[in-house]
Protein backbone atom coordinates (compact mmCIF):
# COMPACT_ATOMS: atom_id res chain seq x y z
CA UNK A 1 0.00 0.00 0.00
CA UNK A 2 1.13 3.28 -0.90
CA UNK A 3 0.38 5.00 2.45
CA UNK A 4 2.73 2.27 4.03
CA UNK A 5 5.65 3.22 1.58
CA UNK A 6 9.00 4.56 3.53
CA UNK A 7 11.56 7.00 2.64
CA UNK A 8 15.13 5.79 2.86
CA UNK A 9 17.41 7.05 4.80
CA UNK A 10 19.60 8.17 2.07
CA UNK A 11 17.09 9.81 0.29
CA UNK A 12 16.43 11.89 2.91
CA UNK A 13 20.26 13.20 3.54
CA UNK A 14 20.01 13.78 -0.30
CA UNK A 15 17.07 15.73 -0.32
CA UNK A 16 18.88 18.43 2.41
CA UNK A 17 21.48 19.07 -0.27
CA UNK A 18 18.27 20.57 -2.47
CA UNK A 19 19.76 24.44 -3.29
CA UNK A 20 15.60 25.74 -2.77
CA UNK A 21 14.92 23.81 0.22
CA UNK A 22 18.53 23.98 1.94
CA UNK A 23 18.98 25.04 5.30
CA UNK A 24 22.29 26.65 6.72
CA UNK A 25 24.32 24.58 8.97
CA UNK A 26 25.69 26.58 11.78
CA UNK A 27 24.85 24.75 15.10
CA UNK A 28 27.63 23.57 17.42
CA UNK A 29 26.75 21.51 20.20
CA UNK A 30 26.93 23.85 23.07
CA UNK A 31 23.54 25.61 20.60
CA UNK A 32 22.17 22.36 20.90
CA UNK A 33 22.71 22.00 24.19
CA UNK A 34 21.16 25.56 24.91
CA UNK A 35 18.55 25.39 22.95
CA UNK A 36 17.60 22.03 24.62
CA UNK A 37 17.88 23.44 28.16
CA UNK A 38 16.30 26.90 27.26
CA UNK A 39 13.63 24.75 26.18
CA UNK A 40 12.79 22.41 28.99
CA UNK A 41 12.72 25.28 31.91
CA UNK A 42 10.20 26.59 31.40
CA UNK A 43 6.25 26.27 31.97
CA UNK A 44 7.15 23.10 33.67
CA UNK A 45 9.53 24.61 36.05
CA UNK A 46 7.67 27.54 36.66
CA UNK A 47 3.88 26.49 36.67
CA UNK A 48 3.06 22.86 36.76
CA UNK A 49 5.31 22.31 39.16
CA UNK A 50 2.99 23.19 42.23
CA UNK A 51 0.00 22.89 40.95
CA UNK A 52 0.84 19.12 40.71
CA UNK A 53 2.22 19.31 44.00
CA UNK A 54 -0.98 20.53 45.26
CA UNK A 55 -3.64 18.40 43.64
CA UNK A 56 -1.68 15.11 42.57
CA UNK A 57 1.32 14.12 44.13
CA UNK A 58 2.36 16.43 47.37
CA UNK A 59 5.90 16.49 48.63
CA UNK A 60 6.56 12.74 46.42
CA UNK A 61 6.43 15.24 43.42
CA UNK A 62 9.62 14.84 43.38
CA UNK A 63 9.30 11.92 42.81
CA UNK A 64 7.27 12.53 39.95
CA UNK A 65 9.63 14.17 38.75
CA UNK A 66 12.11 11.01 39.13
CA UNK A 67 9.21 8.86 36.49
CA UNK A 68 9.37 11.44 33.65
CA UNK A 69 13.01 11.91 33.87
CA UNK A 70 13.46 7.63 33.69
CA UNK A 71 10.87 7.42 30.82
CA UNK A 72 12.51 10.75 28.75
CA UNK A 73 16.23 9.12 29.59
CA UNK A 74 14.78 5.91 27.75
CA UNK A 75 13.00 8.27 25.14
CA UNK A 76 15.87 10.22 24.28
CA UNK A 77 18.61 7.70 23.47
CA UNK A 78 16.25 6.67 20.54
CA UNK A 79 16.32 9.87 19.78
CA UNK A 80 19.87 10.73 20.01
CA UNK A 81 20.48 6.99 17.71
CA UNK A 82 17.90 8.72 15.00
CA UNK A 83 19.45 12.24 15.17
CA UNK A 84 23.05 11.32 14.55
CA UNK A 85 22.20 8.69 11.88
CA UNK A 86 19.55 10.60 10.71
CA UNK A 87 20.45 14.31 10.43
CA UNK A 88 17.22 15.80 8.65
CA UNK A 89 14.83 18.59 9.61
CA UNK A 90 11.87 17.05 11.04
CA UNK A 91 12.75 15.17 14.45
CA UNK A 92 10.49 12.32 14.90
CA UNK A 93 8.48 13.17 11.41
CA UNK A 94 11.42 12.09 9.77
CA UNK A 95 12.27 9.07 11.69
CA UNK A 96 9.08 7.60 11.67
CA UNK A 97 9.02 8.32 7.40
CA UNK A 98 12.22 6.12 7.69
CA UNK A 99 11.22 2.87 9.08
CA UNK A 100 7.24 3.02 9.80
CA UNK A 101 5.48 4.44 6.31
CA UNK A 102 4.14 7.74 5.12
CA UNK A 103 0.91 7.26 6.81
CA UNK A 104 2.60 6.76 10.03
CA UNK A 105 5.13 9.47 9.61
CA UNK A 106 1.91 11.80 8.83
CA UNK A 107 0.34 10.83 11.96
CA UNK A 108 3.33 12.02 14.00
CA UNK A 109 3.98 15.16 11.76
CA UNK A 110 -0.04 16.04 12.85
CA UNK A 111 1.06 15.76 16.44
CA UNK A 112 3.93 17.46 16.59
CA UNK A 113 2.67 20.59 14.98
CA UNK A 114 -0.40 20.19 17.67
CA UNK A 115 2.02 20.04 20.39
CA UNK A 116 4.56 23.18 19.32
CA UNK A 117 1.86 25.82 18.20
CA UNK A 118 -0.61 24.73 21.23
CA UNK A 119 2.26 24.93 23.41
CA UNK A 120 3.70 28.12 22.44
CA UNK A 121 0.21 29.68 22.53
CA UNK A 122 0.17 28.92 26.05
CA UNK A 123 3.30 29.49 26.96
CA UNK A 124 2.93 32.98 25.33
CA UNK A 125 -0.28 33.51 27.82
CA UNK A 126 1.65 32.26 30.85
CA UNK A 127 5.09 34.97 29.83
CA UNK A 128 2.13 37.70 29.49
CA UNK A 129 1.03 37.42 33.03
CA UNK A 130 4.29 37.42 33.98
CA UNK A 131 5.61 39.85 32.38
CA UNK A 132 2.60 42.21 33.73
CA UNK A 133 3.37 41.05 37.28
CA UNK A 134 6.78 42.74 36.73
CA UNK A 135 4.94 45.51 35.55
CA UNK A 136 2.75 45.61 38.15
CA UNK A 137 5.86 45.53 40.59
CA UNK A 138 7.41 48.40 38.84
CA UNK A 139 3.90 50.62 39.26
CA UNK A 140 3.01 50.37 35.99
CA UNK A 141 -0.68 49.35 35.41
CA UNK A 142 -2.42 48.02 32.11
CA UNK A 143 -5.26 47.88 31.27
CA UNK A 144 -7.01 44.88 31.69
CA UNK A 145 -8.78 44.37 28.23
CA UNK A 146 -5.40 44.17 26.58
CA UNK A 147 -3.84 41.85 28.72
CA UNK A 148 -6.39 38.80 28.85
CA UNK A 149 -7.71 39.54 32.32
CA UNK A 150 -10.95 40.59 31.43
CA UNK A 151 -13.60 38.83 29.00
CA UNK A 152 -14.29 41.66 26.25
CA UNK A 153 -17.65 40.15 24.77
CA UNK A 154 -19.17 36.61 24.13
CA UNK A 155 -16.08 35.02 26.71
CA UNK A 156 -13.06 36.51 23.93
CA UNK A 157 -10.04 37.54 25.95
CA UNK A 158 -7.53 40.39 24.16
CA UNK A 159 -4.06 39.71 25.22
CA UNK A 160 -1.48 41.95 23.20
CA UNK A 161 1.18 41.34 25.58
CA UNK A 162 0.70 37.37 24.30
CA UNK A 163 0.36 38.86 20.54
CA UNK A 164 3.59 40.71 20.88
CA UNK A 165 6.19 38.39 22.68
CA UNK A 166 4.71 35.55 19.48
CA UNK A 167 5.23 37.82 16.85
CA UNK A 168 8.30 39.71 18.00
CA UNK A 169 10.25 35.89 18.23
CA UNK A 170 8.22 34.78 14.80
CA UNK A 171 11.29 37.78 13.65
CA UNK A 172 13.70 36.71 15.56
CA UNK A 173 13.49 32.54 14.27
CA UNK A 174 12.99 34.19 10.30
CA UNK A 175 16.33 35.85 10.45
CA UNK A 176 18.06 33.51 10.85
CA UNK A 177 19.23 29.87 12.96
CA UNK A 178 22.60 31.87 14.43
CA UNK A 179 20.61 34.75 15.44
CA UNK A 180 18.15 32.61 17.00
CA UNK A 181 21.14 30.45 18.94
CA UNK A 182 22.71 33.59 20.30
CA UNK A 183 19.45 35.39 21.83
CA UNK A 184 18.54 31.59 23.38
CA UNK A 185 22.18 31.69 24.75
CA UNK A 186 21.06 34.76 26.81
CA UNK A 187 18.07 34.39 27.98
CA UNK A 188 18.76 30.56 29.05
CA UNK A 189 21.75 32.11 30.97
CA UNK A 190 19.88 34.50 33.25
CA UNK A 191 16.45 31.90 33.47
CA UNK A 192 19.87 29.32 34.46
CA UNK A 193 21.04 31.56 37.10
CA UNK A 194 17.57 32.07 38.61
CA UNK A 195 16.79 28.28 38.89
CA UNK A 196 20.07 28.23 40.89
CA UNK A 197 19.34 31.21 42.75
CA UNK A 198 15.78 29.73 43.96
CA UNK A 199 17.69 26.27 45.08
CA UNK A 200 20.44 28.09 46.53
CA UNK A 201 18.19 30.65 48.86
CA UNK A 202 15.34 28.51 49.48
CA UNK A 203 17.54 25.84 51.30
CA UNK A 204 17.73 28.12 54.03
CA UNK A 205 14.00 28.38 54.31
CA UNK A 206 12.98 24.69 54.37
CA UNK A 207 11.02 23.44 57.15
CA UNK A 208 11.47 19.48 57.41
CA UNK A 209 7.80 19.31 58.40
CA UNK A 210 6.45 20.30 55.45
CA UNK A 211 7.67 17.07 53.80
CA UNK A 212 5.63 15.11 56.44
CA UNK A 213 3.58 12.94 54.83
CA UNK A 214 6.08 12.90 52.31
CA UNK A 215 3.74 10.70 50.27
CA UNK A 216 0.01 11.94 51.09
CA UNK A 217 -2.43 9.00 51.76
CA UNK A 218 -4.89 8.24 48.50
CA UNK A 219 -8.12 10.73 48.23
CA UNK A 220 -10.00 12.80 46.14
CA UNK A 221 -7.80 15.76 44.27
CA UNK A 222 -8.10 19.21 44.79
CA UNK A 223 -8.73 21.10 41.18
CA UNK A 224 -6.54 22.88 39.98
CA UNK A 225 -6.52 26.68 40.13
CA UNK A 226 -8.48 28.55 37.38
CA UNK A 227 -9.49 25.58 36.05
CA UNK A 228 -13.14 25.81 36.98
CA UNK A 229 -15.29 24.83 39.70
CA UNK A 230 -15.12 21.43 39.68
CA UNK A 231 -13.50 17.76 38.33
CA UNK A 232 -15.98 16.31 36.39
CA UNK A 233 -16.13 13.33 34.96
CA UNK A 234 -13.57 13.50 32.12
CA UNK A 235 -11.38 14.81 34.47
CA UNK A 236 -10.08 11.89 35.44
CA UNK A 237 -7.37 9.87 34.77
CA UNK A 238 -8.10 6.92 31.92
CA UNK A 239 -6.43 4.30 34.48
CA UNK A 240 -8.22 5.75 37.22
CA UNK A 241 -11.61 4.90 35.73
CA UNK A 242 -10.66 1.22 34.31
CA UNK A 243 -9.20 0.47 37.77
CA UNK A 244 -11.40 2.60 40.31
CA UNK A 245 -8.36 4.28 41.79
CA UNK A 246 -8.14 7.38 43.26
CA UNK A 247 -6.12 10.38 41.32
CA UNK A 248 -4.82 12.05 43.86
CA UNK A 249 -1.58 11.41 46.05
CA UNK A 250 -0.65 7.56 47.31
CA UNK A 251 1.31 6.05 44.36
CA UNK A 252 -1.16 7.05 41.57
CA UNK A 253 -1.06 10.30 42.71
CA UNK A 254 2.98 9.80 41.84
CA UNK A 255 2.40 8.38 38.54
CA UNK A 256 -0.46 11.13 37.21
CA UNK A 257 2.29 13.52 38.74
CA UNK A 258 4.53 12.53 36.67
CA UNK A 259 2.18 12.29 33.67
CA UNK A 260 1.35 16.31 34.75
CA UNK A 261 5.21 17.50 35.18
CA UNK A 262 6.26 15.38 31.72
CA UNK A 263 5.02 18.68 29.84
CA UNK A 264 8.46 20.02 32.36
CA UNK A 265 10.90 17.77 30.17
CA UNK A 266 9.28 18.37 26.64
CA UNK A 267 12.03 20.50 24.53
CA UNK A 268 14.90 17.87 24.32
CA UNK A 269 12.88 15.99 21.23
CA UNK A 270 12.76 19.50 19.66
CA UNK A 271 16.81 19.27 19.31
CA UNK A 272 16.20 17.49 16.84
CA UNK A 273 14.73 19.33 14.35
CA UNK A 274 17.83 20.77 14.09
CA UNK A 275 19.67 18.42 12.93
CA UNK A 276 20.03 19.41 9.42
CA UNK A 277 21.30 22.67 10.62
CA UNK A 278 24.04 21.12 12.95
CA UNK A 279 27.69 21.94 11.83
CA UNK A 280 28.26 17.86 13.02
CA UNK A 281 25.19 16.15 13.79
CA UNK A 282 26.62 12.97 14.14
CA UNK A 283 28.60 14.07 17.40
CA UNK A 284 26.43 17.18 18.56
CA UNK A 285 23.35 15.56 18.62
CA UNK A 286 23.63 13.25 21.44
CA UNK A 287 25.56 15.80 23.26
CA UNK A 288 22.57 18.27 23.06
CA UNK A 289 19.61 15.38 23.53
CA UNK A 290 21.10 13.55 26.39
CA UNK A 291 23.01 16.65 28.01
CA UNK A 292 20.14 18.81 28.23
CA UNK A 293 17.58 16.35 29.77
CA UNK A 294 20.15 15.35 32.20
CA UNK A 295 21.11 18.94 33.61
CA UNK A 296 17.39 19.77 33.40
CA UNK A 297 16.51 16.59 35.64
CA UNK A 298 18.81 17.49 37.69
CA UNK A 299 17.96 20.80 38.53
CA UNK A 300 13.74 19.71 38.17
CA UNK A 301 14.11 17.46 41.39
CA UNK A 302 16.09 19.88 43.17
CA UNK A 303 13.87 22.68 42.73
CA UNK A 304 11.15 20.58 43.42
CA UNK A 305 12.43 19.38 46.40
CA UNK A 306 13.76 22.97 47.74
CA UNK A 307 9.73 23.89 46.50
CA UNK A 308 7.79 21.94 48.90
CA UNK A 309 10.29 22.14 51.98
CA UNK A 310 9.69 25.87 52.09
CA UNK A 311 5.88 25.91 52.10
CA UNK A 312 3.31 23.44 52.52
CA UNK A 313 2.30 21.83 49.52
CA UNK A 314 -0.96 23.25 50.00
CA UNK A 315 -0.69 26.44 49.35
CA UNK A 316 1.56 25.92 45.90
CA UNK A 317 -1.79 25.26 44.16
CA UNK A 318 -1.18 28.66 41.93
CA UNK A 319 0.37 29.93 38.85
CA UNK A 320 3.88 30.93 40.07
CA UNK A 321 4.31 28.65 42.83
CA UNK A 322 8.15 29.57 43.28
CA UNK A 323 6.85 32.93 43.62
CA UNK A 324 4.57 32.27 46.21
CA UNK A 325 6.76 30.28 48.12
CA UNK A 326 8.92 33.24 48.54
CA UNK A 327 6.07 35.47 48.99
CA UNK A 328 5.03 33.21 51.83
CA UNK A 329 8.55 33.20 53.73
CA UNK A 330 8.38 37.15 53.41
CA UNK A 331 10.62 37.14 50.61
CA UNK A 332 8.83 39.66 48.27
CA UNK A 333 11.95 40.41 46.52
CA UNK A 334 12.90 36.92 45.76
CA UNK A 335 9.51 36.92 44.55
CA UNK A 336 9.82 39.95 41.93
CA UNK A 337 13.61 38.30 40.59
CA UNK A 338 12.30 34.69 40.15
CA UNK A 339 9.27 36.06 37.89
CA UNK A 340 12.17 38.26 36.13
CA UNK A 341 13.41 34.58 35.23
CA UNK A 342 10.51 33.14 34.94
CA UNK A 343 9.52 35.39 32.00
CA UNK A 344 13.40 34.63 30.44
CA UNK A 345 12.30 31.26 30.91
CA UNK A 346 8.99 31.43 29.04
CA UNK A 347 10.51 33.82 26.10
CA UNK A 348 13.51 30.70 25.12
CA UNK A 349 10.53 28.10 25.58
CA UNK A 350 8.56 29.63 22.95
CA UNK A 351 11.13 31.00 20.62
CA UNK A 352 12.63 26.85 20.26
CA UNK A 353 8.69 26.16 20.27
CA UNK A 354 7.95 28.35 16.83
CA UNK A 355 11.58 26.97 15.76
CA UNK A 356 10.67 23.37 16.41
CA UNK A 357 7.22 24.04 14.46
CA UNK A 358 8.84 25.59 11.37
CA UNK A 359 11.32 22.74 10.63
CA UNK A 360 8.48 19.92 10.81
CA UNK A 361 6.18 21.65 8.93
CA UNK A 362 9.28 22.39 6.69
CA UNK A 363 9.72 18.89 6.48
CA UNK A 364 6.14 17.74 5.46
CA UNK A 365 6.30 20.04 2.63
CA UNK A 366 9.48 19.10 1.03
CA UNK A 367 7.93 15.88 1.21
CA UNK A 368 5.11 17.23 -0.51
CA UNK A 369 2.39 15.78 2.04
CA UNK A 370 1.61 19.73 2.35
CA UNK A 371 2.02 22.51 0.11
CA UNK A 372 5.76 22.54 -1.35
CA UNK A 373 5.15 26.55 -0.98
CA UNK A 374 5.73 26.21 2.32
CA UNK A 375 8.98 24.50 1.86
CA UNK A 376 10.93 27.57 0.08
CA UNK A 377 13.61 29.14 2.06
CA UNK A 378 14.50 32.99 2.75
CA UNK A 379 17.45 33.23 -0.28
CA UNK A 380 19.59 35.51 2.30
CA UNK A 381 18.46 34.02 5.70
CA UNK A 382 18.31 30.61 4.72
CA UNK A 383 15.59 29.50 7.06
CA UNK A 384 11.57 28.67 5.71
CA UNK A 385 10.13 31.80 6.31
CA UNK A 386 7.03 31.38 4.73
CA UNK A 387 6.57 29.00 7.51
CA UNK A 388 8.26 30.67 10.20
CA UNK A 389 5.58 33.53 9.38
CA UNK A 390 2.65 31.61 9.08
CA UNK A 391 3.02 29.71 12.43
CA UNK A 392 4.16 32.68 14.22
CA UNK A 393 1.01 34.64 13.65
CA UNK A 394 -1.23 31.69 14.06
CA UNK A 395 0.40 30.93 18.02
CA UNK A 396 0.01 35.07 17.90
CA UNK A 397 -4.17 34.91 17.13
CA UNK A 398 -4.66 31.64 19.79
CA UNK A 399 -2.55 33.57 22.29
CA UNK A 400 -4.44 36.35 21.90
CA UNK A 401 -7.91 35.44 21.89
CA UNK A 402 -8.02 32.33 24.15
CA UNK A 403 -6.63 32.05 27.90
CA UNK A 404 -5.04 28.31 27.72
CA UNK A 405 -4.74 27.21 31.39
CA UNK A 406 -5.59 23.45 30.44
CA UNK A 407 -3.83 22.86 27.85
CA UNK A 408 -0.78 21.02 28.96
CA UNK A 409 -2.38 17.38 29.00
CA UNK A 410 -2.97 17.65 25.53
CA UNK A 411 0.38 18.58 24.72
CA UNK A 412 1.66 15.75 27.15
CA UNK A 413 -0.28 13.39 25.39
CA UNK A 414 1.18 14.26 22.02
CA UNK A 415 4.28 13.83 22.89
CA UNK A 416 4.37 10.56 24.63
CA UNK A 417 2.78 9.32 21.60
CA UNK A 418 5.54 10.38 19.80
CA UNK A 419 8.16 8.88 22.01
CA UNK A 420 6.19 6.04 21.84
CA UNK A 421 6.51 5.72 18.00
CA UNK A 422 10.25 6.26 18.42
CA UNK A 423 11.26 3.55 20.72
CA UNK A 424 9.22 1.39 17.60
CA UNK A 425 11.20 3.24 15.17
CA UNK A 426 14.84 2.09 16.50
CA UNK A 427 13.71 -1.44 16.84
CA UNK A 428 12.72 -1.61 13.12
CA UNK A 429 15.26 0.54 11.97
CA UNK A 430 17.90 -2.13 13.16
CA UNK A 431 16.46 -4.64 11.30
CA UNK A 432 15.04 -2.96 7.96
CA UNK A 433 18.44 -1.17 8.02
CA UNK A 434 21.06 -2.74 10.38
CA UNK A 435 24.24 -0.81 8.40
CA UNK A 436 22.85 2.25 8.46
CA UNK A 437 25.78 4.47 10.26
CA UNK A 438 25.35 4.67 13.60
CA UNK A 439 27.93 6.99 15.45
CA UNK A 440 25.48 6.73 18.34
CA UNK A 441 23.59 3.08 19.48
CA UNK A 442 21.38 2.77 22.06
CA UNK A 443 21.95 -0.08 24.42
CA UNK A 444 20.46 -3.22 24.60
CA UNK A 445 18.01 -3.05 21.93
CA UNK A 446 15.30 -3.93 22.02
CA UNK A 447 14.87 -3.98 25.59
CA UNK A 448 15.66 -0.17 26.11
CA UNK A 449 13.25 0.89 23.31
CA UNK A 450 10.51 -1.32 24.94
CA UNK A 451 10.72 0.05 28.36
CA UNK A 452 10.30 3.50 26.55
CA UNK A 453 7.21 2.57 25.00
CA UNK A 454 6.41 0.68 28.22
CA UNK A 455 6.67 4.14 30.45
CA UNK A 456 4.97 6.54 27.99
CA UNK A 457 2.28 4.39 27.27
CA UNK A 458 1.86 4.11 31.35
CA UNK A 459 1.93 7.47 31.13
CA UNK A 460 -0.67 8.10 28.80
CA UNK A 461 -3.38 6.46 30.68
CA UNK A 462 -2.28 8.80 33.46
CA UNK A 463 -3.71 11.87 31.71
CA UNK A 464 -7.82 12.69 31.87
CA UNK A 465 -9.98 11.33 29.60
CA UNK A 466 -10.98 14.52 28.27
CA UNK A 467 -7.30 14.49 26.58
CA UNK A 468 -7.77 11.12 25.10
CA UNK A 469 -10.92 12.81 23.69
CA UNK A 470 -9.11 15.81 22.28
CA UNK A 471 -6.67 14.00 20.81
CA UNK A 472 -8.51 11.74 19.18
CA UNK A 473 -10.82 14.68 17.64
CA UNK A 474 -7.49 16.35 15.84
CA UNK A 475 -5.58 13.05 14.58
CA UNK A 476 -9.22 12.77 12.63
CA UNK A 477 -8.44 15.86 11.39
CA UNK A 478 -5.64 14.64 10.40
CA UNK A 479 -6.72 11.69 8.69
CA UNK A 480 -9.14 13.71 6.73
CA UNK A 481 -6.22 16.06 5.19
CA UNK A 482 -4.02 12.98 4.72
CA UNK A 483 -6.34 11.35 2.34
CA UNK A 484 -7.87 14.15 0.47
CA UNK A 485 -4.78 15.91 -0.25
CA UNK A 486 -1.37 14.24 1.20
CA UNK A 487 -1.85 10.84 0.10
CA UNK A 488 -2.67 11.84 -3.92
CA UNK A 489 0.44 14.53 -3.90
CA UNK A 490 3.19 12.27 -1.47
CA UNK A 491 6.41 12.84 -3.19
CA UNK A 492 8.00 9.76 -2.10
CA UNK A 493 4.94 7.82 -3.43
CA UNK A 494 5.24 9.62 -7.13
CA UNK A 495 8.54 8.92 -7.12
CA UNK A 496 8.15 4.86 -6.47
CA UNK A 497 4.82 5.35 -8.95
CA UNK A 498 6.96 6.41 -11.74
CA UNK A 499 10.13 3.85 -11.01
CA UNK A 500 7.35 0.82 -11.00
CA UNK A 501 6.03 2.08 -14.16
CA UNK A 502 9.67 2.00 -15.97
CA UNK A 503 10.10 -1.08 -14.48
CA UNK A 504 7.35 -2.44 -16.20
CA UNK A 505 7.41 -0.98 -19.60
CA UNK A 506 11.38 -2.01 -19.57
CA UNK A 507 10.07 -5.52 -18.65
Amino acid sequence: MNILRTKSVEQSIKDTEDGEHKLKRDLRAIDLLVFGIGMIIGTGIFVLTGIAAATKAGPAIVLSFVVSGITCAFAALCYAEFASAVPVAGSTYTFAYASLGEVVAWVIGWDLLLEVIVGASAVSVSWAKYFNTILHYMGIQLPASITGSQTIIAGLHINLLATFIALLLTVIVTIGIRESARFNLAVTSIKLAVVLFFIIFGIFFIKTANWIPFIPPSGPAPHPVNAGASAGFLDQPLIGLVLGQQSAFGFQGIITGAAVVFFAYIGFEIVSTTAEETRNPQRDMPIGILGSLFVCTVLYIAVSFVLTGMVSYKQLNTEAPMATAFTLVGQGWAAVFVSIGAVCGLTSVIMVQLLGASRVLFAMSRDHLLSVWFARTHPRFRTPYRINIIIGCLVAIIATITPIQELADLVNYGTLLAFVLVSIAVIVLRKTNPNLPRSFRVPWVPLVPILSALCCLYLMISLPIVTWIRFIVWLAIGFVVYFLYSMRHSRVSAQADASETVTTKTS
